[in-house]
């Protein structure tokens, strides 16, 4: 079946070639001047480094960004070097929103440092391993864990970036999981507001689903969250030449497969987008953006058969690890350090708040809270190893070797 691209309407292509000649400006685009930090004497914008800037390369040299290479998106038991990692989802989601967002005029330093920073927080093993990991928090707290909160944590607490509040309003507001056809900017003007905003959704489930962020340029990161898995896990489906036939999936306006998906949608939202204070879809769009979903989750993320994951293996290993881990904090804070979890984390997390020195002592943070961090930060294959040195003789996953 051959490709079917949509253009951008030459209305639309005539507009933007004479606003650029006129040096027409996007009113609504996000400013140097928006970007307050909670330092205010430092990281001040330059020419050579502008606010936006500074905060892509603080993110690309935050101490967990090398290990968004070793966690997976979706498919978690396969050794295959096709499947997407995080490391590549950020740059897809950085890339076509980088597209949408010089379309539309908008500042593509601060989208790129959302995009790049947006997952930094995600747990091992994709969306499974962050549902286990609320479980167990929400069990031993009364809190919830969400990955776009954690990236937020990571980011702003744990290695205290001093990070613009654009940046991290886009990050905490990032969920692709949460689709809307109309993404209205809700105005935020202070650290207190989203610090309001980060522990309400510490303290109730639903918060999360409500957060907008604060910049056209995070609406639009939030738009190609979406954009940028949903026809790239068609396509590493298609690698899974062992799981079994390739889905029968539905044939809809927007395509079929990924590189028609990313294409039609991004057109879509130009048209609809352009010279307005919010970004949009059209009615049709998002409609079969949001079919498209349902169906994947049918035919992918539900389907045993293509998504081996267990709750039978992996809730188990993450109990276990969890418990073990909290007694090994609670012995920290009495001084003992002879522990994996003193020695791979709490120690390292110091090490790298030694730059901030207004950061508090890590080792004395609540026990929950630090076994929260370190699960959160390990890769698939660390988590597979720390759990198996634990526990050599309980039960521990199997991957779906190169050669079966």
């Amino acid at each position: 079946m051959p490709l079917r691209y949509q253009q951008l309407s030459d209305k639309l292509v005539a507009r933007i070639t004479t606003d650029r000649a006129a040096h027409e400006a996007n009113p609504h685009k996000a400013t140097d001047a928006q970007a307050l930090r909670r330092d205010t004497q430092r990281d001040k914008p330059s020419l050579l480094r502008p606010a936006y800037v500074r905060d892509v390369e603080k993110i690309l040299h935050a101490p967990y960004y090398n290990r968004y290479s070793d966690k997976t998106q979706v498919f978690s038991l396969y050794k295959n070097d096709d499947l997407t990692r995080r490391a590549l989802h950020v740059q897809l989601v950085s890339r076509i929103a980088r597209n949408i967002g010089a379309a539309l005029g908008l500042d593509c330093d601060l989208i790129e440092a959302i995009a790049l920073g947006h997952d930094i927080g995600h747990t091992p093993f994709g969306h499974t391993g962050e549902h286990y990991l609320s479980a167990l928090l929400q069990q031993h707290t009364g809190r919830f864990f969400n990955h776009n909160v954690h990236s937020v944590r990571v980011l702003d607490t744990l290695f205290a970036r001093n990070l613009s509040l654009p940046t991290l309003s886009g990050i905490l507001c990032h969920n692709g999981e949460f689709g809307q056809k109309d993404y209205h900017p809700q105005p935020l003007d202070s650290f207190a507001a989203f610090d309001h905003m980060v522990e309400g959704c510490y303290r109730h489930k639903a918060t999360v689903k409500q957060l907008v962020p604060s910049t056209l340029e995070g609406c639009v990161v939030r738009i190609c969250d979406m954009i940028a898995y949903v026809g790239k896990d068609r396509q590493d489906v298609e690698r899974l030449v062992d799981a079994g036939a390739t889905p029968d999936y539905s044939v809809r306006g927007i395509g079929r497969n990924n590189a028609e998906i990313i294409n039609n949608i991004s057109v879509d939202v130009i048209e609809n987008s352009y010279g307005k204070d919010h970004i949009s879809l059209s009615a049709a769009v998002y409609h079969e953006l949001e079919q498209t979903k349902a169906e994947n989750y049918e035919l992918i993320y539900e389907n045993g058969a293509v998504n081996q994951l267990s709750d039978e293996v992996l809730r188990p290993m993450f109990e276990r690890l969890y418990a073990r881990l909290l007694t090994d904090a609670q012995r920290a804070q009495r001084g003992d350090t002879d522990s994996y979890l003193y020695r791979h984390h709490i120690a390292f997390v110091q090490r790298q708040r030694r730059h901030y020195p207004t950061a508090s002592d890590y080792q004395l943070e609540e026990p929950n809270q630090i076994v929260v961090d370190y699960l959160a930060s390990m890769t698939d294959d660390y988590f597979v190893d720390l759990h198996d040195l634990y526990f050599p003789n309980e039960k521990t996953i199997e991957y779906v070797p190169y050669f079966p």
